[in-house]
């Protein structure tokens, strides 16, 4: 079981890659985001959904598991924050490429209350919430800067 939890909260162990292991698994979400982003709507927000409870449960456990609350080989928290980030991302290389960028910014920047969650709630909850909210920051930032953008890729 605890080989289970380690592949899922590492992203099948991308976050033992040395040196910036959050940037790794940001990078990995991309090619099951392009399996699944043509997923209905709902279907979409379903996938979301399962993806948080499944890291919840695998973050918090592979924690303990490593004894180190938080640890950075942890990615399921930014392959979710980059299925949000990317939720209905135009159908660009270049618009992926920003929503990658931007999502990077904010979880490394960790705007508020981004900061708040990854301060002060700990376990499965504090690994996720504070991607999910840059996932978020970055989704709409994404959103707003394509369109002032777009027209440089048509």
């Amino acid at each position: 079981m605890n080989r289970l939890i380690m592949a899922i909260a590492t992203g099948c162990y991308v976050g033992l890659l040395p040196k910036a292991p959050g940037t790794w698994g940001s990078l990995a979400a991309l090619l099951p985001w392009l399996l699944l982003r043509n997923l209905p709507g709902a279907a979409y927000l379903a996938m979301l959904a399962a993806v948080f409870v499944a890291g919840f449960f695998a973050a918090g456990s592979a924690e303990k598991i490593m004894d180190r609350p938080d640890a950075g080989a942890i990615v399921i928290d930014e392959i979710l924050g980059m299925f949000i980030t990317l939720t209905m991302a135009p159908d660009h290389p270049a618009a992926w490429l920003l929503g990658f960028v931007l999502f990077r910014v904010f979880d490394i920047a960790k705007p508020f209350p981004c900061s708040w969650f990854d301060r002060r709630i700990h376990g499965g909850i504090g690994i996720m919430m504070d991607d999910v909210i840059a996932g978020i920051y970055a989704l709409i930032s994404l959103q707003l800067l394509w369109r002032l953008i777009s027209p440089l890729f048509a």
